[in-house]
């Protein structure tokens, strides 16, 4: 059980308005989302709001535990930087809130939640902010070693605010769906045709990703051999490997990196029959939709951050400097390298057996 030091104790029945402040990127979000719905099963009748980086918003905006969503902007330079932290200061003032849940680590969420006159601030220790928490939840190594949907959990259940363990649920809207079915029917694909996704990017570095050819590898199997349609997805900081995957192709894939907003990769993702990828974002959307998604590990470790849900698999070798954690290799890069395609396809063909 994991220690929590609180100067006084939270009765629901006076909590209104919860700020709940979001992890930052798309992968903590996913797998923040089981917490998020404990949130509202220990308070049905307050209302929710998200304080979250515009460019994780739309994993929130259809979520039906969240009622409001305030986006945290982030600036350049120290006068930028201040007044953003300000504005919001204020806002969350003048919204009253009487609990914050700190689900994002920093010393900053728990500065603006002090900012905020917030009466409970809840989060764990670390960083420095254990003074500005009213109730701060201390870490154990036992809980470093957690998967993080359960690192999550465990921080509201060190408050008695008890829910079941559950996989992440991603909610798409219609809009975002009719987009990207819309953008599927301008490239050939339509109801009926089997699509793969391919993901060879991960923005944490080099170390997360299997080659862009054994991607292109893979996927012409998938084309010849399952009839498949190929859409490659991506970030715009990664559109030089898709691109790379694309032109090792022989069968032509569909080429979408960098092209849509997040809502509508997401709904393009939902789309997909197959899922394979590196460890990344959109590995863990594709999982929240329960798309069959095959993932390949190298650096870093599935027991913290692997894809959930029962129609999930990984590739990963043991190699004995892994997981790193590195963004880059410092020596052969084994752990990917050593993975080849005739491997993955192999897992591939199980998975989707499996999910019939």
């Amino acid at each position: 059980m994991l220690q929590v030091i609180g100067r006084r104790r939270i009765e629901k029945s006076g909590v209104r308005r919860v700020l709940v402040r979001a992890t930052n990127w798309v992968g903590d979000v996913i797998m923040s989302l089981p917490a998020l719905e404990v949130i509202r099963e220990n308070f049905p009748s307050s209302s929710i709001t998200v304080l979250a980086r515009p460019w994780v918003i739309p994993l929130f905006e259809n979520h039906p535990a969240v009622d409001s969503v305030i986006p945290y902007r982030k600036s350049q330079g120290a006068f930028a930087y201040f007044r953003e932290l300000m504005r919001t200061a204020k806002l969350l003032r003048n919204n009253e809130y009487d609990l914050a849940i700190l689900l994002q680590n920093a010393f900053e969420a728990a500065f603006l939640a002090y900012l905020g006159r917030i009466r409970y601030r809840v989060g764990y220790s670390g960083d420095g902010r254990g003074f500005l928490l009213t109730h701060r939840i201390v870490k154990t190594e036992e809980i470093l070693k957690v998967h993080q949907v359960e690192y999550y959990l465990a921080l509201l259940r060190a408050m008695k605010w008890e829910g079941n363990s559950r996989e992440p649920h991603l909610y798409v809207s219609r809009e975002d769906m009719a987009r990207a079915k819309g953008l599927l029917h301008t490239k050939g694909i339509v109801a009926g045709d089997y699509v793969l996704g391919l993901s060879p990017g991960a923005l944490f570095g080099d170390a997360k990703r299997w080659p862009a050819d054994r991607f292109a590898r893979v996927g012409d199997w998938a084309a010849e051999r399952w009839g498949a349609k190929v859409i490659v997805l991506g970030s715009e900081n990664e559109m030089h490997i898709c691109k790379a995957l694309c032109e090792s192709m022989a069968y032509e894939p569909y080429n979408l990196c960098g092209q849509t907003s997040l809502g509508v990769a997401i709904g393009l993702v939902s789309h997909c029959h197959f899922f394979v990828t590196n460890d990344s974002g959109l590995m863990h959307i594709a999982a929240a939709l329960g798309i069959p998604t095959l993932a390949v590990f190298g650096s870093t470790d599935p027991v913290a951050t692997g894809p959930r849900g029962p129609k999930t698999r990984i590739v990963r070798h043991e190699i004995e400097c892994a997981p790193c954690l590195k963004p880059e290799c410092p020596t052969d890069f084994r752990c990917m390298l050593s993975i080849g395609p005739e491997e993955v396809w192999e897992e591939m063909q199980i998975l989707k057996g499996e999910c019939g």
